[in-house]
């Protein structure tokens, strides 16, 4: 009979197989298509604001509380994340994994039909905010759950790449949402747009939420999980409980590389389109074509570091990352102030950089133990990105009117705790990041 820990340091080392693909590119896809889904509504903010609220409040104000129900989206992230990591641990992966996207495909739909303020008065904008409420409940889950999904599914020295895989997939949901977004203001007028089309991007979202729901059924449970549920080894207790009290710096750990995340994601990728736009005067074509870019290179980016943090480790690549996050995004939005011509070159450097958030997951995989890894993650990657990714639209908002370089400091003040965390990963990884996948 051959060794048991011979046989699992093979399956640990053996390269990525056919089927380890297929699990890959069903689940990078069906991710983008519900991240389309979560995000399109930002680059549609602007014709939002004249539809949902009032046509008498300040334009200011509007655009203020059209990004207030962009963040609430993010701020009930924890309350699905949580949940469906719960039973995740408890009953399957794969199970919450197919939910998520049916809690996102509906409320999409359903923001495509939505009356405006003129047809049903105050309802118009509530009626939103709870659509965009359940659409962050779904997120909340899809993210956390896609990452442990295909941990437990690929060669452990390939985690970090195929991580980074599923992050560089979300992020292609945003580019569709943007090439979507630029074609619909290539193809209709203001006036248009206004008065109908400004729907048909989110009816089209929730089609693609129920192919992918579909897609989903040819995935399988993950092996790690089978062999919990086998010897009888899943959680004894809450998951959750068990994760508040012995594993508390891991949830810290985690909670700051989340930070990490979602600013750089929401301040360089989401909000920057309209922010060149009213700042700057970019055209609004030109302003997506170039955020476009930026989102493919942070694709790239995305796959990149996944693999260096699979070579060099999680502190390294995170030092080294964020970094050239802080260079690359004080050079772009410092030029942009004079000069708009780089626009093209500049935010696709700075799209790369922000790439490093792909070491972010294998990080956070390795600080849980299998029984309740789902709900570790999930729990800190859920309620950091709720207060990240919620207030920073806010925040910028009001610290814009002051300093038209607010993202720009924004930005390098992530990147400078970016650096102290890679710092210290580098100095006690061997003590933190100590959980095999498998």
């Amino acid at each position: 009979m051959s060794d048991p820990i011979q046989q699992r340091n093979t399956l640990a080392a053996r390269p990525l197989n056919r089927q380890d693909c297929k699990t890959l590119g069903l689940a990078s896809l069906g991710g983008a298509l519900e991240f389309y889904d979560f995000i399109i509504f930002v680059f549609f903010t602007v014709v939002l604001s004249k539809l949902f609220f009032p046509p008498d409040m300040p334009d200011a104000l509007r655009q203020i509380q059209t990004f207030s129900i962009f963040a609430a989206g993010y701020l009930a992230r924890p309350l699905g994340g949580i949940a469906m990591a719960h039973f995740g641990d408890l009953l399957g992966r794969k199970k919450m994994f197919t939910l998520s996207i049916l809690m996102m495909a509906l409320p999409t739909l359903m923001i495509g039909l939505l009356p405006t303020y003129q047809q049903i008065g105050i309802w118009a904008p509530l009626c939103l905010l709870a659509l965009r409420i359940l659409q962050g409940a779904a997120i909340g889950g899809e993210v956390p759950g896609a990452w442990v999904f295909v941990a437990e599914h690929a060669p452990e020295r390939h985690t970090g790449l195929a991580c980074s895989l599923i992050t560089s997939g979300l992020t292609l949901g945003i580019l569709l949402g943007a090439l979507i977004a630029m074609a619909m203001n290539n193809l209709f007028s203001p006036a248009e747009l206004e008065a109908w089309a400004w729907r048909v991007p989110f009816l089209i979202g929730g089609v693609f939420g129920l192919v992918a729901m579909y897609l989903r059924k040819w995935l399988h449970e993950t092996p790690v999980f089978l062999e919990l549920q086998a010897k009888k080894n899943l959680a004894t207790e809450l998951p959750l409980k068990q994760v508040l009290r012995d594993h508390r710096l891991s949830i810290a750990i985690s909670m700051l590389a989340t930070f990490l995340l979602a600013v750089a994601i929401v301040v360089a990728i989401l909000m920057t389109p309209a922010y060149l736009q009213k700042q700057f005067a970019v055209l609004p074509v030109d302003a997506l074509r170039a955020n476009c870019y930026a989102i493919v290179a942070l694709s790239l980016g995305c796959v990149v570091a996944g693999w260096a943090s699979d070579k060099l480790g999680c502190g390294l690549t995170i030092l080294i990352g964020c970094t050239l996050l802080g260079c690359s995004s004080y050079a772009f939005y410092h030029t942009m102030s004079h000069d708009t011509s780089q626009l093209a070159l500049l935010y696709p450097l700075m799209g790369f950089t922000v790439g490093i958030v792909g070491a972010v997951p294998l990080l956070m995989i390795k600080a849980f133990p299998a029984a309740i890894r789902f709900s570790g993650l999930s729990f800190s990657y859920n309620v950091a990105y709720a207060f990240a990714g919620g207030l920073t639209p806010v925040i910028l908002s009001f610290w814009i009117k002051y300093d038209v370089l607010a993202p720009s400091y924004y930005l390098l003040l992530l990147s400078m705790i970016g650096v102290g965390l890679g710092a210290y990963l580098i100095t006690h990884q061997g003590q933190q990041l100590k959980h095999s996948i498998r």
